[in-house]
């Protein structure tokens, strides 16, 4: 199963944007049910998001809805509202405990997954347990509030350690790659490309993203570039010429170089 590169975010009391979310070309679109909706707002927006996948067919895996946390009041109504809709996807906030992935995966149809963010300290010592929760397909690392959870100044050297537990935990549980966080500035093209190659360096496939302009230089930053699609390809071929030994480029070709050019191919016909 090819996994989606960008997670397009779209408030859930805003119906009106709900089917240009869709439209934008996101790999997934997720429905927020928790910080973009005032408390007092999410009961109505339960009922648009109702309404909404009600009166249309849901694109399998392409829809989901990020529920309020298990510790809060809404918790249950926003598993009630996924069961009711057969919405195929929940993005858990604040996920620490196998048995609130389990509460959500109680809701969903057969075939549903959860993609828990990791962004608690709690959550990231638990982040084992976490990803390898039956159900959760893929963890989200929610950079934002952990960065204030734990007062970080800001530099993302204070991410690099969760960001590799999460990588490790979720090749451990023999899930998908994490799924990085939000780039707030959404004019910045310049903090969204280093922000992707922190992302992809630290072992990431995905990113949330909370605009359209985002898409593009997201999708196009988990993907390989021409060059490493034509070295993968050489390396391939003469690996399979049979000749034993070989060199590509001037450097021995070894298993784990051979790995790595059909981890580039596989990516590159995702």
């Amino acid at each position: 199963m090819t996994l989606p590169l960008t997670y397009l975010f779209v408030p859930g009391d805003r119906p009106d944007r709900f089917g240009k979310a869709l439209a934008a070309g996101a790999g997934a679109v997720i429905v927020d049910l928790e910080d973009a909706v005032a408390p007092n707002a999410k009961g109505a927006a339960r009922e648009h998001i109702r309404a909404w996948t009600m009166a249309r067919s849901m694109p399998t895996g392409g829809v989901l809805v990020r529920v309020n946390d298990a510790a809060t009041p809404w918790f249950e109504a926003d598993l009630a509202l996924v069961r009711a809709a057969g919405i195929g996807g929940i993005m858990l906030p604040k996920a620490e405990r196998s048995a609130d992935i389990a509460r959500c995966v109680a809701a969903l149809p057969t075939g549903g997954f959860v993609l828990p963010i990791i962004e608690t300290a709690r959550g990231v010592v638990n982040v084992d347990e976490v990803a390898g929760t039956a159900g959760v397909q893929r963890l989200v690392f929610g950079t934002l509030d952990y960065a204030v959870e734990l007062d970080l100044s800001g530099d993302e050297r204070g991410l690099v350690y969760p960001a590799c537990r999460m990588a490790l935990a979720s090749k451990v549980a023999g899930i998908g790659t994490p799924v990085a966080g939000v780039t707030p500035d959404i004019g910045n093209t310049d903090k969204l490309a280093s922000d992707l190659a922190f992302a992809r360096a630290c072992g990431f496939g995905a990113k949330l993203c909370i605009h359209p302009q985002q898409l593009a230089v997201t999708h196009q930053a988990f993907l390989p570039t021409e060059a490493e699609i034509a070295w993968a390809r050489r390396v391939v071929a003469a690996v399979e010429s049979g000749k034993g030994a070989v060199q590509v480029d001037g450097k021995m070709v070894d298993r784990p170089v051979v790995l790595k050019a059909r981890s580039i191919l596989d990516r590159a016909r995702g």
